[in-house]
């Protein structure tokens, strides 16, 4: 049996992620205390908000390709074998499989799959507004964050110098379909 939440302005349906309003950053540690950190600037999905926000799903897909940490060289060493392998592998993908509440925030746990390797990951999501926009359509703002294990996804190289962990960091605004 689902608990049911109250969340203010709430709409139920289906919202697409707006990329150009959106972000999907990282923030990986090297040696230690130096921090790199980067963006995806090409990412698409959508959120299906249920009447009771416990059953909703999300889904996005990630193009690996598009991986920005404003230093050209890297990110082109970033995109070959033993990191992203982009010409392997295109895409990140994550499919939500529930969500839970967690004080003032939501849980929503599912599967990403980077490098072939699907892993269950958890987001710690904070529905930010619910709000008309300029065009007059219902916008939808969240705020999500995880970690993962480079090593548990497949990234191999640069275990040396690179911290295995990698946090991720969402700032998504959604507008709602017809």
């Amino acid at each position: 049996m689902s608990t049911q939440v109250s969340i203010p302005g709430y709409e139920v349906g289906t919202w697409v992620i707006d990329a150009s309003r959106s972000e999907v950053a990282f923030q990986v540690r090297m040696l230690g205390f130096m921090k790199t950190r980067g963006t995806f600037d090409a990412f698409e999905g959508s959120v299906v908000l249920a009447e009771n926000p416990l059953d909703s799903t999300v889904n996005a897909v990630i193009s690996t390709t598009s991986v920005n940490t404003k230093h050209k060289r890297r990110d082109t060493d970033i995109q070959h074998a033993g990191y992203l392998n982009t010409g392997q592998y295109p895409t990140v993908t994550f499919a939500s499989t529930g969500v839970r509440v967690d004080g003032d925030d939501f849980l929503v746990d599912g599967d990403l799959t980077a490098l072939a390797v699907t892993k269950q990951v958890t987001l710690r999501l904070s529905a930010k507004a619910f709000e008309t926009g300029a065009d007059g359509k219902p916008v939808a703002r969240f705020s999500a964050t995880t970690q993962i294990s480079n090593k548990e996804v497949g990234v191999t190289k640069g275990s040396a110098f690179i911290n295995d962990t990698t946090a991720i960091e969402l700032d998504i605004v959604a507008t709602k379909q017809d």
